[in-house]
């Protein structure tokens, strides 16, 4: 009696054993996330932030957001994209940075405002195991998953050789005046670009009448202070080296009101379409395409990758302002004059003609030969 007895106990104890341990599976499989590791099947429904630094800038709205966005439902139909825009403001971006964390976000995708500022982020995004892509400026930070961008080195020295063509082109005297409009001083990528232009603009023989960085790349404060320098230097300025297009429609604007005829060749950046007409009219001579869709969707392979826990070899590096080499992919710029606004901004979609050839613009385009 006593042997049954302990022969029915064991068996009923097996039992309970067997019974809780199908429940522990089947609560694992109800609930990957709270005992597995599989981070691909995770990713599936990651919160990827996307925190973009201004709205001046035309590229942002037009195209690295609905592209980056594309890519990333492409890759990962279940994931989704948090956007914020800072608007000019570093503090604002890093209440915006903070948000997405608190809502659970796997992956930051940052394009600091101020690239020190940005740095207290990063740190924030660490502690809480969230990688971190710095996108198109580079954060000062050891601590970025990666970078993509392009050579802003190779963009101000693609601005400042056309500059420079242009103006012997003109036939102008080898010490001709000229002024510089440069970008955000928050900007890291605005002192690679100044870097890269003085590179070839100080050893050209032209003489720098006087040189501003734009807070903000604010265009109204770039007319501002060109309007300043035509009243000071009138027609000594034979040329303009402006940092972007946004700024390079606020200088040209200060110098039609301040009656400077012929307008001098001004450069810019970004290829906006704003950008892309004025050249075609003959107001600004050049731009700097950067293909803005290869570099979006880089970014949003990267963002997937990341939440699925993987770490894709970088082809380069791109050092920090406090010199830390991060594993990086950089884009190669090209230089836009009407001569090749065909074969490169239609050529890849970016635009069409119809887009840039607006009733405004119809001589001028037919000129061109865009039709």
């Amino acid at each position: 009696m006593k042997i049954t007895t302990m022969r029915t106990v064991a068996v009923s104890a097996a039992l309970l054993l067997s019974l809780g341990m199908l429940s522990a599976c089947s609560n694992a499989a109800q609930n990957p996330g709270s005992n597995s590791t599989d981070n691909s099947a995770n990713a599936q429904n990651a919160k990827i932030g996307l925190l973009l630094p201004d709205n001046v800038t035309e590229r942002y709205a037009s195209a690295d957001k609905p592209y980056f966005e594309e890519k990333v439902k492409d890759l990962c139909g279940g994931c989704e994209v948090l956007y914020a825009n800072a608007d000019g403001d570093a503090a604002k971006q890093q209440q915006q940075a903070e948000s997405m964390m608190t809502q659970g976000v796997n992956v930051l995708v940052l394009d600091p405002f101020d690239g020190k500022a940005a740095a207290a982020i990063v740190n924030q995004a660490k502690s809480k195991n969230i990688p971190v892509l710095s996108y198109d400026r580079l954060i000062d930070s050891a601590d970025v998953s990666y970078y993509v961008s392009f050579d802003n080195q190779k963009v101000g020295e693609l601005q400042a050789t056309a500059l420079v063509d242009r103006m012997k082109e003109l036939g102008l005297p080898g010490d001709a005046g000229i002024i510089m409009v440069n970008g955000s001083p928050t900007d890291p990528n605005a002192a690679q670009f100044k870097k890269g232009a003085h590179s070839v603009i100080d050893k050209s023989g032209l003489k720098i009448l006087a040189e501003y960085d734009t807070p903000g790349w604010e265009p109204p404060k770039a007319q501002d202070w060109v309007s300043g320098q035509v009243t000071k230097f009138g027609n000594q300025i034979k040329g303009v080296y402006d940092a972007n297009d946004d700024t390079a429609g606020g200088a040209i604007a200060a110098l039609k009101a301040g009656g400077i005829k012929p307008l001098p060749p001004v450069t810019g950046q970004d290829a906006a379409l704003s950008g892309i007409q004025r050249i075609i009219s003959g107001d600004q001579y050049m731009t700097v395409y950067k293909a803005f869709k290869p570099e979006a969707y880089q970014a949003a392979e990267l963002a997937v990758a990341l939440a699925k826990g993987e770490s894709p070899k970088a082809p380069q590096t791109a050092d920090t302002a406090s010199g830390v080499a991060i594993p990086s992919f950089l884009l190669t710029p090209v230089a836009v004059t009407v001569a090749n606004i065909k074969d490169t901004v239609i050529k890849d979609g970016l635009y069409t003609v119809d887009q840039i050839c607006t009733t405004a613009y119809a001589a001028a385009c037919k000129t061109a030969g865009l039709e």
